[in-house]
């Protein structure tokens, strides 16, 4: 556990501790700015009091975003799935010659 970082995320005016791995920091102090930004958006459009009722409008937008993207993701064929089709319909033209 030695190789963890110790590092405070501030988010919606608390200070969170954590013990996190080296890669991991990045994109967890990314997450806590992007999170600030969208609780400042939100108050400022909306006449907000509570932070709780803030932190939940911030976590739905983020929860939608997120089934968007692996809807998106399930629907259309990968970069890499539409590659092998190519390669194979390729394959079948050079067969098809012989």
């Amino acid at each position: 556990m030695s190789d963890l970082l110790k590092i405070k995320l501030t988010i919606a005016n608390r200070v969170y501790p954590l013990s996190v791995a080296p890669e991991q920091e990045a994109s967890l102090r990314a997450s806590a700015k992007k999170i600030e930004a969208t609780i400042q958006q939100l108050e400022k459009n909306y006449a907000v009091r509570d932070k709780q009722d803030v932190l939940a409008m911030c976590s739905l937008q983020y929860a939608a975003q997120l089934e968007k993207l692996k809807n998106q993701e399930n629907s259309a064929p990968s970069d890499k799935e539409d590659k092998v089709q190519e390669l194979i319909d390729l394959i079948n033209v050079h067969m098809a010659a012989y």
